[in-house]
């Protein structure tokens, strides 16, 4: 009844024809429509991003080829700068790249909405601090056959933001070297590249078994590993070659190694039919 009332209100109050809906301020405040705009594959793109924090301020701009070849760049300002002076100097940075690769079609890309429509000309620059950045960005625009400036949000722009945050935050190394950063993909966990499976080993029930086929100890065993094996021995049933267990309601359980248990857990476990239970829960199915 709660969540009806608005709706309610609203059929008995309808609205006039003569209503005019405010315009907001800001252009692309509210998407009233989405229009499919094709890109010239000859074209470069480029992402920009400055980062600005108490450790320092740090830029990132990023060519991408038509081929999908990355040029990453990042740099370091040892100067004042607020968020949008960063992000000009961002744009300027890779601009400039562009420039001394011959590049003469560029697509600049940025979640920096004020710097984009103010490269466009869409919205006029006020701020002093910002003047000579524009006229700059202008004078570089004409360097190019072909320029496009575009808004992207910061989902779209996540590898620049990361970058030049990791620049800003970094302290200066003077004149100790780095190596080029390398990130690579793994699809195992940690662990998984240093456990394996030892050649010719034996399954955790073959001292029982082994006892109650031929009643024979294994080799260096001291007195009291031998009662202890008599001990276990007790508790367990040889049916042919396969070694069941007795348990306290005289069921029998199969006693299995490592591999066939692996096996059994994933058919039980995975699988569209699966029913992907907790380790508990898939313990007592398996039993």
């Amino acid at each position: 009844m709660k969540a009806q009332a608005l709706a309610d209100h609203l059929a008995e109050n309808p609205v006039d024809d003569e209503y005019q809906p405010l315009s907001t301020y800001f252009p692309n405040k509210e998407v009233n429509s989405v229009e499919a705009i094709s890109e010239d594959t000859n074209a470069w793109k480029m992402f920009f991003n400055g980062a600005v924090n108490a450790k320092g301020v740090g830029i990132r701009a990023i060519l991408i080829s038509p081929t999908g070849q990355h040029y990453p760049a990042t740099t370091r300002l040892r100067f004042f700068c607020t968020n949008n002076t960063a992000e000009y100097e961002a744009c300027i940075m890779g601009m400039n790249m562009a420039i001394d690769q011959d590049i003469e079609e560029l697509l600049i890309m940025g979640d920096s909405d004020l710097i984009i429509q103010q490269a466009q000309g869409e919205w006029e620059t006020r701020d002093v601090k910002l003047i000579p950045y524009r006229k700059h960005v202008k004078y570089l625009s004409k360097r190019f056959k072909s320029i496009e400036f575009r808004y992207i949000p910061r989902c779209h722009n996540e590898l620049a933001d990361a970058l030049a945050t990791l620049a800003s935050m970094l302290p200066y190394p003077g004149n100790a070297h780095i190596d080029p950063l390398e990130i690579q993909i793994r699809e195992r966990h940690g662990y998984c590249n240093t456990v394996g499976v030892e050649p010719n080993i034996q399954p955790w029930y073959h001292d029982i078994k082994r006892f109650l086929k031929t009643k024979e100890y294994p080799e260096q065993a001291s007195g009291d590993q031998k009662r202890t094996i008599r001990r276990h021995a007790s508790g367990f049933f040889m049916s042919g070659d396969v070694l069941y267990k007795r348990t306290l309601d005289l069921n029998l359980l199969r006693c299995i190694d490592a591999e066939e248990a692996g096996r059994i857990m994933y058919e039980v476990h995975a699988g569209v039919c699966g029913p992907h239970m907790n380790g508990y829960v898939l313990a007592n199915k398996i039993l």
